[in-house]
């Protein structure tokens, strides 16, 4: 009867005591469970601040580095989901005409107007709005971007007109904490 009174009480304080340090240190937590940190973080809840434009605030989302070093993460982008990579050098969100077309932003021949220097060089592009881009409960609307030709772009690029819309970003440890 002991034992059992024992083991009941080892197994409430280990039901306690893991969420509690699994908050204050999920590396640690899954290291110890040999888990690997690889899916986007998120936390917060929504703040009563008489916010008016509709988008959740207080929100934050943690997305680890791939093996590249890259954070990679899947969007939203109108409602549709696109892997994406942040790219803190690119001044616009930057989607290919796929892309474009499969999150329903419509750009004809005519629209690729824009110069723009890529890493590869030099291409043209058009100009767009995508309507909603979220990650996790993070919500940003009417976000500039460019459209480019699938040549000139084989990935999305979540650039500095998303980013500039959170409260912040930073690179924390092995991760890049976005934060609204």
């Amino acid at each position: 009867m002991i034992r059992l009174a024992v083991t009941a009480g080892l197994l409430i304080a280990a039901a306690v005591a893991v969420p509690m340090v699994y908050e204050s240190n999920p590396d640690a937590v899954l290291r110890l469970f040999g888990g690997r940190r690889n899916a986007v973080q998120v936390t917060g809840a929504a703040a009563d601040d008489g916010n008016t434009s509709g988008a959740p605030q207080n929100r934050r989302v943690l997305i680890p580095a791939n093996r590249a070093g890259h954070y990679v993460a899947s969007f939203k982008l109108n409602g549709r989901s696109v892997e994406a990579v942040i790219d803190t050098g690119a001044s616009l969100v930057a989607i290919n005409e796929t892309t474009a077309r499969r999150i329903g932003v419509s750009v004809k021949p005519a629209d690729f107007r824009h110069q723009v220097q890529t890493a590869n060089g030099q291409t043209a592009a058009a100009a767009a709005t995508i309507r909603e881009l979220q990650i996790g409960r993070i919500i940003a609307r009417d976000v500039p971007a460019v459209v480019l030709n699938d040549k000139a772009l084989s990935s999305t690029l979540i650039g500095v007109s998303f980013l500039q819309r959170l409260a912040r970003w930073h690179v924390d440890g092995d991760g890049m904490v976005l934060e609204q």
